[in-house]
């Protein structure tokens, strides 16, 4: 359970950085993006081996009706993604879609994962995207949404989020987690 709670001080502190020291931040140039990158791999890699190495209390487990709302909720995540990468209509709406995203991958995942170590990973990630969305608005208070973007566009990302999503659900299986059953 260190390595998954060490991972996660490294994601968030990696992601969190620029917000709350922007003058060291900004002292250090390109190079503190490099440096953030590598705090925030070194997290991924650090929950991933803590999370497949934890145990704990297991206090709900897969059912058919969650399985179907984790799936659903998984796409809006994927397709939340996408909209914030590609400005689509929902990124004119909502300020943070990546984010949004985050909170609706974690909230699938504990919807099938009542263990704790996923309480601790997803919970942790569920908290930091909060924390996260916090520290932008604190820092940016104002927001202008970004310009209209072609019809095509918002097509282009509902079919990448599909096959992306299809893309996820095949790892999964490969890795011995079956997404639809």
């Amino acid at each position: 359970m260190t390595y998954l709670i060490l991972g996660l001080v490294l994601w968030a502190a990696g992601h969190m950085f620029k917000r709350i020291a922007p003058g060291m931040r900004a002292g250090m140039g390109n190079a503190g993006k490099g440096l953030a990158a590598l705090v925030i791999l070194a997290g991924v890699v650090l929950m991933v081996i803590g999370y497949r190495a934890a145990d704990g209390a297991f206090f709900w487990g897969r059912h058919p009706a969650t399985v179907g709302i984790n799936n659903l909720l998984m796409l809006l995540s994927v397709y939340m993604f996408a909209a914030a990468g590609m400005k689509t209509g929902l990124a004119r709406k909502m300020r943070h879609p990546m984010l949004g995203g985050v909170r609706a991958w974690a909230l699938a995942h504990l919807l099938v994962n009542g263990d704790v170590p996923s309480f601790v990973l997803f919970g942790g990630l569920l908290i930091w995207s909060l924390v996260e969305v916090k520290l932008i608005n604190s820092a940016e208070p104002e927001w202008t949404p970004p310009a209209p973007a072609p019809k095509r566009k918002e097509i282009i990302a509902v079919v990448a989020s599909v096959v992306v999503f299809a893309v996820i659900s095949l790892v999964h299986y490969q890795l011995g987690y079956p997404v639809f059953g």
